[in-house]
């Protein structure tokens, strides 16, 4: 089921919550959304298809990654700015400071706990979508 992407800032704004085992059912609406959108995303957050949940699913070298109350466990002293736009802020570019290498701590799934470094534009995409959880769009 494909969901359309939220613009409201009042919803987006809001700090997401905590995902449980029973949230799983969000995993085909998320791969379907994704893939719907696949031309000009490649990551979204449960907010941005109206699900005030701590989830998001990203491209990782052609592979979609649900990830269930992602968490950044680790991260490199060394940052760099990169030019992002979003879905939910159509037409609008920000420029932003990431961490080039991220360890992240998360539920797959399948909810199995995994952690996983990612860096570079993979780890740029998981930190976009986590600020998205915090209220924050870029």
């Amino acid at each position: 089921m494909i969901r359309s992407i939220i613009k409201d800032p009042l919803l987006l704004n809001q700090k997401a919550k905590p995902c449980r085992k029973e949230d799983l059912y969000l995993v085909p609406i998320l791969k379907e959304t994704l893939l719907a959108h696949q031309e000009e995303c490649v990551g979204m957050a449960g907010n941005m298809i109206g699900e005030n949940k701590q989830v998001i699913i990203i491209k990782d070298d052609q592979k979609m990654v649900v990830m269930f109350n992602p968490e950044i466990i680790k991260h490199s002293k060394k940052t760099y700015q990169a030019q992002e736009g979003c879905l939910s802020l159509p037409g609008q570019i920000h420029e932003v400071t990431r961490y080039e290498v991220i360890k992240v701590a998360y539920y797959d799934e399948h909810w199995n706990k995994k952690i996983k470094t990612y860096k570079d534009f993979t780890a740029e995409i998981i930190q976009h979508e986590m600020d998205h959880l915090q209220g924050i769009v870029v």
